[in-house]
């Protein structure tokens, strides 16, 4: 009972965030899922990707309905970064569990930041804005060398870690090629839905994932970000953004400690 109500909680809660701030809440599920719920980082990864697609999905839908998704970024987003996930999948399943904890720290600091940052100018080299709908028509020739190799990067972080990459596709978006913010978020979760997918194709048959668990734990973050799309344009995202890197920088830094802990007592 007590870990259905965690993982139903959990669920919400990165639904939610997804909903709302088109990637980031992702990367709590695998620290969630090791530390709360118990589970080894090879039955996490995969957990977590299935429950980011879906949520991911979830979300895109009402900006679907908004006409605020790039299709043609978000395709080569997902080009690029797909294969790069199951390479990523791979890699992962092939690093030890503490050395893969230890990169996934490094990988929540660098989220934090990320949020952090104010997307105070944008690439517009690359893009024209349409005054009426606020989609983004593409300059291909210039955007390709900014846009393959951050696809590519989202990618393999997407499968090596088991987290939707959004804190990675919502700056590229804005900063290198000039998406207004509601169109990126939209884009965004299109991307993470599509190399979430592909970073579990390497799992399949290989981990064995409790059913229940799975099911209640996506079930969840489907309403949270169902609720979400619903009251995005009334709550701040950028104050929400704030307070949710302040939170992952908590866990980066109590998931070094314990490994530093764990790793001194076990050398004495």
């Amino acid at each position: 009972m007590a870990t259905a109500a965690a993982i139903t909680i959990i669920g919400l809660v990165i639904g939610v965030l997804l909903g709302l701030l088109g990637g980031g809440g992702a990367i709590l599920a695998v620290p969630a899922l090791v530390y709360i719920i118990g589970l080894p980082v090879t039955q996490a990864i995969p957990m977590s990707l299935i429950v980011v697609a879906a949520a991911a999905t979830t979300g895109a839908y009402p900006r679907f309905r908004k006409k605020l998704i790039n299709w043609r970024l978000a395709a080569i987003f997902a080009a690029a970064g797909m294969p790069a996930a199951a390479l990523g999948t791979v890699v992962g399943r092939a690093v030890p569990q503490d050395i893969l904890l230890a990169g996934f720290a490094v990988v929540m600091i660098a989220a934090g930041i990320r949020m952090l940052r104010k997307p105070d100018h944008v690439g517009t080299a690359c893009t024209v804005v349409d005054s009426r709908t606020g989609v983004a028509k593409v300059n291909w020739r210039r955007c390709s060398s900014r846009s393959i190799p951050a696809g590519i990067g989202v990618g393999f972080v997407t499968g090596m870690f088991g987290v939707g990459g959004g804190f990675l596709v919502i700056p590229a978006l804005v900063l290198l090629l000039g998406i207004t913010m509601p169109v990126a978020v939209g884009t965004s979760l299109v991307v993470i839905a599509a190399n979430s997918a592909a970073g579990l194709l390497g799992y399949i048959g290989s981990v064995s994932l409790d059913l229940k668990i799975t099911a209640l734990f996506t079930a969840a973050a489907i309403v949270g970000s169902l609720v979400a799309g619903r009251f995005s344009t009334k709550i701040s995202a950028q104050r929400l953004q704030r307070w949710f890197a302040y939170l992952v920088f908590v866990i980066a830094f109590g998931i070094s400690a314990e490994l530093i802990v764990r790793t001194i007592l076990e050398a004495t």
